[in-house]
């Protein structure tokens, strides 16, 4: 069963309404947010709650309940200091999550810096993307390969410490195919069914996207 989150999205530029968008279009209950009324009117005939506000302002946050929110995507790279501003006020008003785009590695550092407990590069990463990644919970990171396949990292659970994968039979268990175990930075291709899995483990798996609910 999908777990209910709701998220915030700060920003409606291309990458922003994508992620808000996906989020919707995927059942979410979804706050957008954009200082431009037009950007506001326009996204308001597929985004069902719309806001035109100031997200740098204190009141603005908690007026909009943001601290009640568990995920917030701050999209706003091209104005730096908006962007630290919302990080800063999000984490302040206790949002567990905070995620923010950023145009380059300085202002990585700096977001990251100021509490943001991750950081997008849009040329690397989709707003699609991020939030497939955000409705797939427990998956570290997702890849399309078509309307229906995808490569997806994840963590090994505890209930698989101790076991190989003889033992655990995931495949027939989950349907999906181990291509890789990553430990660190290390990637092994040459898996080992045999290979006893530990909590440090990532598995690298292709997988029926339909199926991936059942994890």
């Amino acid at each position: 069963m999908k777990e209910n989150k709701t998220y915030a999205v700060f920003g409606l530029g291309r990458y922003g309404t994508a992620v808000a968008k996906e989020l919707v279009d995927n059942g979410m209950e979804v706050i957008a947010v954009d200082t431009d009324e037009r950007i506001v009117n326009d996204a308001a005939a597929y985004l069902p709650v719309c806001k035109c506000a100031d997200v740098t302002d204190a009141e603005v946050i908690h007026r909009l309940g943001i601290g009640n929110i568990d995920t917030v995507i701050v999209c706003m790279a091209g104005n730096l200091e908006a962007s630290v501003m919302a990080v800063t006020l999000c984490k302040e008003a206790g949002v567990r999550t905070v995620i923010a785009k950023c145009a380059n590695e300085m202002q990585q550092k700096i977001l990251l810096r100021v509490g943001a407990d991750q950081v997008v590069f849009p040329e690397n990463e989709s707003g699609i993307r991020l939030a497939k990644n955000l409705l797939s919970s427990g998956f570290i990171d997702m890849l399309s390969l078509s309307s229906d396949v995808s490569i997806v990292e994840i963590d090994v659970k505890n209930e698989w410490c101790g076991k190989n994968l003889i033992e655990l039979n995931l495949r027939k268990k989950y349907g999906f195919n181990i291509v890789a175990i990553k430990n660190g930075e290390k990637v092994n291709v040459n898996v080992n069914p045999e290979q006893v899995l530990d909590s440090h483990s990532t598995l690298i798996v292709i997988a029926n996207t339909a199926k991936l609910g059942k994890l």
